[in-house]
């Protein structure tokens, strides 16, 4: 009767062993396919830069494309805004804002990336930080310099990975957004910062 016992408990043992080693190694796969998929669209962009048959349009059309379906926008707008500003909008407001804000971040990046001249893009280690949160580390090496660039992916509703944020340089996107948008609020009201918006995205004082 003991040894059915012990071989009943050594049983469990094992089975739960097993189950949480094979769950360790699916998410290490997962890991491994974010960090895949976020080097797949990175090399496209890159590649997209370099290739001399399209014109600047047609690069920008492409490159926007493929970042659209990396970069969660619209959860970008509401997190650089922050919950007691973004709570106070009504549903339009909040609609207006996001496609102004959205707007203006891709913009960002297309002036950015004409300033692209023989960089390199290095994906490196992708790693959990939190339940159903990764960071992907990647460089932007150059002959003279290399900037470190992380890209912040959380796990849609839908089972989809997306970039929520970048630090560039350690420097958070979102955060840097927010303190602009703070320090703007703190004078001025939420209708007259989307006025800003509004003015080709002027935020400047």
């Amino acid at each position: 009767m003991q040894a059915a016992k012990k071989i009943i408990i050594n049983m469990l043992l094992v089975t739960i062993f097993s189950f949480s080693f094979g769950t360790t190694f699916l998410f290490a796969d997962e890991i491994s396919e974010i960090r895949e998929m976020t080097k797949e669209k990175v090399d496209h962009v890159i590649s997209t830069l370099k290739d001399e048959s399209l014109s600047k349009a047609e690069k920008k059309e492409g490159i926007l494309k493929t970042i659209d379906s990396l970069f969660d926008f619209s959860l970008m707008a509401r997190l650089s805004l922050g919950k007691k500003h973004w709570t106070t909008l009504s549903t339009e407001g909040r609609a207006e804002f996001s496609e102004l804000f959205v707007e203006k971040l891709k913009q960002s990046y297309l002036d950015k990336l004409d300033l692209y001249t023989d960089e390199e893009v290095v994906v490196d280690e992708a790693k959990l930080t939190k339940k159903n949160r990764v960071e992907v580390l990647t460089y932007l090496v150059s002959k003279d310099d290399k900037m470190e660039m992380t890209y912040k992916l959380y796990k849609t509703k839908k089972n989809v990975w997306m970039v929520y944020d970048v630090d560039v340089l350690g420097v958070s996107i979102v955060q840097t957004y927010r303190s602009q948008f703070s320090g703007i609020l703190k004078k001025d009201s939420l209708e007259e910062l989307i006025e800003r918006l509004r003015s080709s995205g002027e935020l400047g004082s």
